[in-house]
């Protein structure tokens, strides 16, 4: 159950950041990423 959970929310996450990069181009999702990373870290 909660691998499942776990599967829906990494597809969301990866459906998120494809229409992202469609809308704004790699430029900005790169780096996005690159801050994302930066604040995790």
């Amino acid at each position: 159950m909660l691998l499942l959970a776990g599967a829906g929310v990494g597809g969301l996450v990866v459906i998120g950041a494809l229409a992202l990069w469609f809308h704004y181009g790699s430029q900005v999702f790169f780096e996005m990423i690159r801050t994302g990373f930066a604040a995790c870290f």
